[in-house]
Parts: C-alpha cells; sequence; structure tokens
C-alpha cells in the first residue's frame, strides 16, 4: 500500500509540473477530464486511495486538472475525513453546520438546508482558532479548551465564588482570573464561550434587569481582561444543542433548584413559562445523608455522601415495587473504605417525584414539566407542536439512571394522549458536561467565532441582549 501510495503521488506530482508548464503555453491536447493512469482504476478503489492518502494530499490533488477536482470534492470523502480526523462526533458536525453555523437568532434560516461543501466545512473546522470553553455551572465550574475532547479542570461556580458581599465585577474577575491562570493561557489570545446558569427565571421587567446586569457584568470583565471575543448562552440552551436540538424542554436540576425550560429556535420561551422546582442536587445529597444516618451508616464527609450517590443511587420505575426487590450494592468512597446502600438507592432520587418525602413542599418534576408541556402546547407558538415533544435532562443529579425512564412514564400518565403522543425524555447526553459539549459544538464551528461572538467594539457600541 505505501508503494501505491508512492506512485499515486509521483504521478500527481509529475502531472502538477505538466500542468504549471502547460499553463505558459498552448492547452490544446490536454485533456482535463482525464485522470490520466488513474482512469483504469475502479472509482470505489480510488476514493479508498484518497482516503488512506489524507486531507492534506486529497486538497493537493484537487489542483489538478478539473476530473481530479470533481473527484476530490466528493462529499462522501469528505465527511469520511471529518468522521476519523476530529474529535467531534458526525452527527454533531451535521447538526452543527446545518443549524447553527449562522450564528443567532436562528429562526430565519431553520428552515433552510444549503447544499454544504463538506470539504469547504473541513478546511474551515480545522482553522478555527481554538476557544476557551467556561461553563458557569450552578454548582461548579467546568473549564477546557474546545479542541479538547473533555474539560480539563473544575472550580467553584462563579455565582458563589470569593466573597459574595463583594461587587459582582470583583467576583467576576477574580473568577476569570483564575480559570485562565489554572489554564496558563493569555487573554488576548483566543476567544472565550461562556456557559451561563439561568437564573433570574421570569419574565419580569426586575428579572430582565438582572439577567442584563449580569450579562454587562460578564462582557465587561472578560474585555476589560483584553479577551478578543466572547459568545455568551445560557446553560440550558447549550444542553438542548448538545442533545442536537435547537427547540425541546430542558429540564435542568441544578445545585439548589431544578428549572424546567421551553426553548424554540434556540431562544427561551419565559412569556410560555420556565417551571422551577425547589428541588436541587443538594437536596438530593441532604436526603441520602439522613437515609444514611437514620439507618446508622457512619461517613465523615459529605463529599463521600454525594460520591455514594453519584455512584449507587437511581431512581425506581415503580417506587413501591422496589421494597420487595434486592437492591444492596457497594461502592468506596473517598478513602474512607466500603460502603453498602439498600433501599436507600432508589429513595434518594424519589424524592424529585415526592418532595413532601424531603420535607419539601412543591409539584413533582413530572408534574412541573407536564404543566410546562401544557403551557407549551396552549400557546400555540407553531403550526407544529412536535417543538417541545422532546425533553432533555441536563446536570450532574440528572445523570441518576433510570430517570429519563421514570419521568417519561410519568408524563404519559398525566398528560392526555393528544399532547404526550410522541413525547420522548432524553438522558444527559454527555452526563455532567453537558453544557460545556454544546459550548464545543457552537465553537467548533465552521464560521465561529462569526456569528457567535462579539467584540469589545461591538459590545461598547450596542447594549442588546446578547446572551442567548
Amino acid at each position: 500500500m505505501a508503494t501505491l501510495l508512492k506512485k499515486v503521488w509521483e504521478s500527481v506530482s509529475t502531472r502538477s509540473v505538466l500542468s504549471l508548464e502547460m499553463s505558459s503555453s498552448d492547452h490544446r491536447g490536454f485533456d482535463e477530464s482525464s485522470l490520466g493512469e488513474f482512469d483504469r482504476i475502479p472509482m470505489d478503489i480510488l476514493m479508498n486511495i484518497l482516503k488512506l492518502s489524507g486531507p492534506k494530499s486529497a486538497a493537493k490533488m484537487g489542483m489538478l486538472c478539473k476530473s481530479w477536482r470533481s473527484l476530490v470534492s466528493d462529499n462522501g470523502l469528505w465527511v469520511f475525513f471529518l468522521q476519523n480526523q476530529l474529535v467531534e462526533p458526525w452527527d454533531s458536525i451535521l447538526f452543527g453546520e446545518t443549524k447553527l453555523a449562522l450564528g443567532y437568532p436562528l429562526e430565519s434560516f431553520s428552515s433552510q438546508m444549503m447544499p454544504l461543501s463538506f470539504m469547504e466545512v473541513y478546511s474551515k473546522r480545522v482553522a478555527v482558532p481554538g476557544s476557551v470553553i467556561i461553563d458557569g455551572g450552578s454548582g461548579y465550574c467546568k473549564f477546557g479548551w474546545s479542541k479538547y475532547d473533555c474539560p480539563s479542570g473544575r472550580s467553584a461556580t462563579f455565582l458563589e465564588f470569593g466573597n459574595i458581599e463583594s461587587p459582582l465585577y470583583s467576583r467576576l474577575r477574580h473568577f476569570f482570573a483564575t480559570i485562565y491562570g489554572r489554564m496558563r493561557v493569555k487573554t488576548s489570545l483566543h476567544p472565550v464561550v461562556v456557559s451561563v446558569p439561568l437564573c433570574h427565571y421570569d419574565d419580569t421587567e426586575s428579572a430582565k434587569a438582572s439577567r442584563q446586569q449580569l450579562k454587562e457584568a460578564i462582557h465587561s470583565v472578560l474585555f476589560d481582561m483584553n479577551v478578543p471575543s466572547v459568545c455568551a448562552v445560557n446553560q440550558a440552551t447549550l444542553a438542548l444543542y448538545a442533545a442536537r436540538r435547537t427547540s425541546g424542554i430542558v429540564v435542568n436540576i441544578g445545585f439548589q433548584v431544578t428549572s424546567i425550560v421551553p426553548i424554540l429556535h434556540g431562544k427561551v420561551m419565559r412569556k410560555v413559562g420556565v417551571e422551577v422546582v425547589g428541588l436541587g442536587a443538594l437536596k438530593l445529597t441532604g436526603h441520602l445523608r439522613e437515609l444514611m444516618q437514620q439507618n446508622n451508616i457512619r461517613f465523615e464527609s459529605m463529599y463521600t455522601v454525594r460520591a455514594l450517590k453519584e455512584n449507587l443511587c437511581y431512581v425506581a420505575q415503580d417506587y413501591e415495587a422496589e421494597f420487595s426487590k434486592d437492591t444492596r450494592a457497594s461502592s468506596e468512597a473517598n478513602g474512607e473504605g466500603w460502603f453498602t446502600l439498600s433501599k436507600e438507592r432508589f429513595q434518594t432520587g424519589e424524592i424529585l417525584f415526592r418532595p413532601s418525602m424531603a420535607g419539601v413542599r412543591a409539584m413533582g418534576l413530572h408534574e412541573a414539566v407536564a404543566l410546562c408541556v401544557d403551557h407549551c402546547h396552549a400557546a400555540e407558538l407553531t403550526c407544529d407542536d412536535s417543538w417541545f415533544k422532546t425533553v432533555v435532562l441536563s446536570g450532574g443529579s440528572a445523570c441518576l439512571p433510570g430517570l429519563a425512564e421514570r419521568l417519561q412514564k410519568e408524563l404519559y400518565g398525566l398528560l392526555p394522549s393528544s399532547i404526550s403522543n410522541g413525547l420522548r425524555v432524553i438522558p444527559p447526553p454527555y452526563g455532567a458536561d453537558t453544557a460545556w459539549f454544546g459550548a464545543r459544538l457552537i465553537s467548533n464551528l465552521s464560521t465561529f467565532p462569526n456569528h457567535w461572538c462579539i467584540t469589545k467594539k461591538q459590545f461598547r457600541k450596542s447594549k442588546l441582549n446578547l446572551i442567548r
């Protein structure tokens, strides 16, 4: 095979020289439709040769003549290179380049399916500069490089970073400086994508003002730190993009609360209503701690309890029936040795559906999601009501095994068939890092940072609502 590829490149080089010679002389007698000696090779074998030669060599071959150019520009060849040369999954690449490449707002082109040259897409994606991704989170922050396949580090979220009594600008400055310091990168070298926790949920004027204040503070701090361009998108929308959707309902189980967020074409539909349940990861961990104490299971720290929640807990499909099963399982946690849990494993997650078990007066998760679905249906925002029938879970505690299946089961029991038909609940596509991966999807687009980022000059000039 090495010999064959060598002959291929010798032929390419020879024809390249011949082409240059003929460019300064008479072109008559040169057949641009011919592949030379390769005309005798079956097309499928020739395409495999191009695959083995790699994208750079394939691109050079495309400069020889029309026939080579036609062959090399075949979309199937560059889909192969995209599937095998980059860390992004192919379905995410296809989704991003067809739905998100032209930026926000998405409504203006969401229905258009322009033909793509994947050769051009590949060349542009390779040239896209690496970006810093900071997923602010609600419990802890994930940060890293857009070209990497996972976050490189974690820290406290900026909502709880430093002295919470300090001015917002000072806290954000300290937070971002710490992240850049840990990543060991100059702020002026790379664009940044910031995932902003969804807060101030209402559509009231005071809530709008609070969101605007947070947005302006984030941009002001980053631009004062000489970041060249900033893309700030809310966490729920990024989780939806990670699931390769632009419309749907995102159920984000955050650190302190759970939010149910309707999103249409990438925009949060606050006028429809964002539902909030006063249960989050902190309450789940606290409930497991109480159950362990009641059963005389000794532990030294809440980190141990949280690790046991993540490793052993799950959501039962039938809560009452689960008591008759042997549910014992063991896990080692934080150097404290092995712990064995039984019914505590499914009792912990059950408070999402029965908050009263944890002493919380609130709707169950299924009831809040059903209410949001009902509001979306009644709003009649589009002629097609399928936009809200994809429910995407996000957040670390949303990774509890069985949660997506149980929620879908409960929703089908609560909603009339005319609304629930076709409804689907999707587990967090990338676990606790789902929003980070949504940000990575944007930052690796062939058009990035154009269409998505703003510069300091643009920000100073206009105070538009730039947090999607």
